[in-house]
């Protein structure tokens, strides 16, 4: 078969050789992460969204390159600019080159549809969304990693079903593909608070709202800054539902969410740290409770200008996939799973203080934990720095990599400026509406009784408990002697309180 006259031109030459480069690199490459079964972050970038887009160039440049030739020859004089094409399939040549149309077409378009399901399919994927943006996502994505969600993509939650959400999200991410791109993004990305489709949409896609759980026993051990490394456990009975299972919504912490009532909230501040304003709705009798925070109320005009949110899952467990762990949180878990032996002197401490300080890379942080606690055995305890160097140096390597799984320098991110509302001990939580200030005109407040939410049924060190007795519960002992001071003041007060 012939090639049209118009065909010769290095226009359309070009974009007939670039079509076919491109054709055989998606074939190649789509082959080779189809046979090693991995497909990385860049990979998935350049085969189906890249040079998908260079090969639809090269194609349009054919009909482009033809076009201007015949133009240039009717205006030489060669040819007259032709009309619209007649098609004649008695004409063998012409029968010919549309059948040729006709399977090219449809090659094409069978190769577009599967080429923009797998680009649906890699935008959606973890890889897209906490790999390619590196340094932006990297908190976000080493958290997800290590979080209950870890087999959940990152679309479940933050697109959710719907065509509406979908096209909001990715309108969204081409300006954050920009800013990226730009470095213009700011440093830590800001939860998207605003954003955020409501709970019952997304998380009840999974969670069963309607099957609530009685009480759960949970220890939690703990070891003090001191130089002993004391252990000291404290066990609770959680109270996330009633007592028995079959009377449901009645108590309990899941009690929020009863969807026999309402409970609304109006925030003094973006990240809704403060929550002056509550009420409480029972929807099966019609009463209505307003709380208002006594040391900073606010009046029914302020009121009817603020955004009133619904109380959902999302209100507590803020953190659900993302949660940055604390130095004090993380080098528990180090020494309680045996990772770093608890008899090393003064590890608690000072690991902590050293996670605990700023600084501008995690290379930096890194080199300043090795040399710290490397300090304190050396010239401290120069006998155990001879006879137990391994366990030191692996101790060192179990804190660095903790640090690194929770502490980002250079994103700024940590769980001081992404708190996680879920207790009270090292940020506000419980305590932004149980603080025994939220009070209605009538004078009733909401509690900050501990017993409200779990009760204590042993604390102490091993060998040194208290163990309550059945149906009682311990009056809760602060570790460390300081008095009555815990009931005055919030624990994040003195725990490490995050930024709001």
């Amino acid at each position: 078969m012939r090639l049209a006259p118009s065909l010769k031109n290095w226009v359309s030459l070009a974009g007939a050789t670039i079509a076919l480069i491109t054709i055989f690199m998606i074939v190649f490459l789509f082959a080779v992460t189809l046979i090693l079964e991995r497909q990385g972050a860049y990979v998935g970038l350049v085969v189906y969204i890249l040079l998908p887009a260079v090969m639809i160039v090269g194609l349009l440049l054919i009909p482009l390159g033809m076009f201007l030739r015949k133009r240039r020859d009717s205006k030489a004089g060669i040819c007259a600019m032709p009309g619209w094409p007649r098609i004649d399939l008695g004409d063998p040549q012409q029968r010919k080159a549309s059948l040729l149309f006709v399977i090219a077409t449809t090659i094409f378009l069978f190769a577009s549809a599967f080429g923009s399901y797998h680009a649906f399919e890699y935008t959606e994927s973890v890889s897209f969304c906490g790999s390619l943006c590196h340094i932006a996502m990297e908190p976000e994505k080493v958290a997800h990693q290590n979080s209950a969600h870890a087999r959940v993509r990152c679309v479940e939650c933050h697109v959710g079903p719907g065509v509406d959400w979908y096209v909001r999200s990715k309108l969204s991410g081409m300006y954050q593909l920009y800013a990226v791109t730009m470095d213009i993004f700011p440093r830590p990305i800001p939860t998207p608070i605003a954003h955020l489709r409501p709970a019952r949409q997304v998380c009840e896609q999974c969670h069963w709202p309607q099957k609530f759980y009685a009480q759960q026993y949970q220890v939690r051990t703990h070891y003090l800054q001191d130089e002993e490394n004391t252990r000291w456990d404290i066990g609770l009975a959680v109270k996330i539902g009633s007592p028995e299972r079959g009377i449901g919504y009645r108590s309990g912490i899941h009690w929020h969410v009863n969807p026999h009532i309402q409970i609304e909230y109006v925030a003094a501040d973006e990240k809704r740290q403060s929550l002056p304003w509550v009420r409480y709705t029972n929807l099966d009798t019609g009463e209505v409770k307003v709380y208002q925070d006594e040391e900073n109320p606010m009046t029914p005009e302020d009121v009817d200008k603020a955004e009133t949110r619904t109380m959902d899952c999302l209100d507590c467990h803020n953190r659900p996939s993302h949660r940055y762990q604390s130095p004090n949180e993380f080098l528990n878990l180090a020494m309680t799973s045996g990772d770093v032996p608890t008899d090393l002197p003064e590890f608690k401490a000072t690991a902590t203080q050293l996670c605990d300080k700023d600084y501008q890379t995690t290379e930096e942080a890194n080199a300043a934990i090795r040399q710290g606690l490397t300090e304190l055995y050396r010239d401290n305890y120069p006998r155990i720095y001879a006879e137990r160097l391994p366990e030191v140096e692996k101790s060192i390597a179990v804190v660095q990599a903790a640090f690194s799984r929770n502490i980002f320098p250079a994103m700024k991110a940590s769980w001081k400026v992404y708190p996680d509302h879920i207790g009270h001990l090292e940020s506000n939580g419980c305590f932004r509406c149980h603080n025994g200030q939220h009070r209605t005109e009538e004078g009733e407040v909401i509690s900050d009784d501990c017993n409200v939410c779990h009760v204590i049924v042993r604390q102490g060190s091993p060998g040194a408990e208290e163990v309550a007795k059945a149906t009682e519960s311990l009056d809760f002992r602060h570790p460390v002697d300081i008095d009555e001071e815990w009931k005055e003041v919030a624990c994040a007060e003195c725990h490490q309180e995050a930024s709001p």
